[in-house]
């Protein structure tokens, strides 16, 4: 269930984007894209929770198994690492392993409609990492997701974004109007590229047999609908939905092996290429409660499985990195 807002939250939400907006008639650097369709579903929730942003995410989603020694040098020392959470849903991941979770989505039909906002689509990619103890309790899972690309064209996107503390880079995009286009291999691709720096994150993927990805849904499930956080000051509350129409039957997730190229925050240096990387294609319906306090998500179940909160009652802490 979506959390309660405070009138605090709605007006802050409500200001940031009309702010944006005036921002937005402005001069900006940004080459204004021509206006295309997407073949994304439209929003089923809005009607539903007028009083939250609602909205459709359409996303390529996969793991890259770094070395825990690595995640501990990227990820800022004052955030543990809650392996157990992890190794609840993988009980055969890697031992001295940690899973980046990549996230190549197109945000569709946004909307806040209680107060008559839409906002227009935009992509975003970027390194997320997951299960991370943000409030120090030893189970509370958090994922901080630093930087990211986001369509240069949308500045309600682009500063909604900077407000949590996110590193920004805006952005072009391959395909304009979708997650992914599909190539003659029959792969799909998805690129963006920073406007403003070298930065670029560059996703192949090709469909596969299920038995073949070792990653199950629910490990997806989780890290998606755990509270994000960039720098800390406030909190996002992403309540993604895998139980719809929108990601059944003929739209049922998809498994996917392929490689992700990228140069961005916070792997340094040289462009890194990852090969034989599997994860999932999924659209959902999105329900966002937005720059919460972060200790106010304290124990959040929400994520709607093992691996969540709920998994401390066998927790070591010494186990914990």
């Amino acid at each position: 269930m979506p959390l309660q807002l405070s009138l605090f939250h709605v007006l802050g939400v409500v200001i940031l984007v009309l702010s944006s907006a005036l921002f937005s008639n402005g001069k900006s650097a940004a080459p204004q894209q021509s206006v295309c369709a997407s073949y994304d579903h439209p929003n089923p929730l809005a009607q539903l929770f007028p009083n939250n942003a609602t909205g459709v995410l359409n996303a390529t989603l996969a793991i890259i198994p770094i070395p825990l020694d690595m995640a501990r040098r990227l990820i800022p020392l004052q955030y543990g690492i809650l392996e157990r959470a992890y190794r609840t849903l993988l009980p055969d991941f890697p031992e001295g392993m940690y899973p980046v979770l990549v996230q190549a989505a197109h945000d569709h039909d946004v909307q806040f409609r209680a107060y008559g906002i839409t906002i227009d689509d935009f992509s975003r990619v970027g390194f997320e990492f997951p299960f991370l103890d943000l409030l120090g309790d030893g189970y509370s899972s958090f994922r901080w997701a630093p930087a990211q690309l986001i369509s240069a064209t949308n500045d309600i996107a682009l500063e909604g974004s900077r407000a949590y503390g996110t590193i920004v880079s805006p952005a072009e995009y391959q395909p304009l109007c979708d997650a992914y286009h599909a190539l003659a291999n029959g792969a799909t691709y998805f690129k963006g590229s920073s406007l403003t720096s070298n930065e670029f994150f560059e996703v192949e993927m090709a469909p596969i047999r299920p038995d073949i990805n070792p990653y199950p849904l629910d490990l997806f499930k989780n890290i998606t609908n755990q509270p994000t956080f960039a720098n800390a000051t406030t909190c996002d509350n992403m309540i993604r939905l895998f139980n719809t129409s929108m990601s059944m039957g003929e739209h049922a997730p998809v498994p996917v092996q392929g490689r992700v190229k990228a140069n961005t925050f916070p792997f340094r240096g040289a462009a890194k290429e990852w090969t034989n990387i599997f994860g999932v294609q999924v659209a959902t319906p999105f329900i966002e409660n937005n720059y919460l306090d972060c200790e106010s998500m304290q124990g959040y179940a929400g994520t709607g499985g093992p691996g969540d909160s709920h998994y401390t009652t066998t927790i070591n802490t010494n186990d914990d990195l």
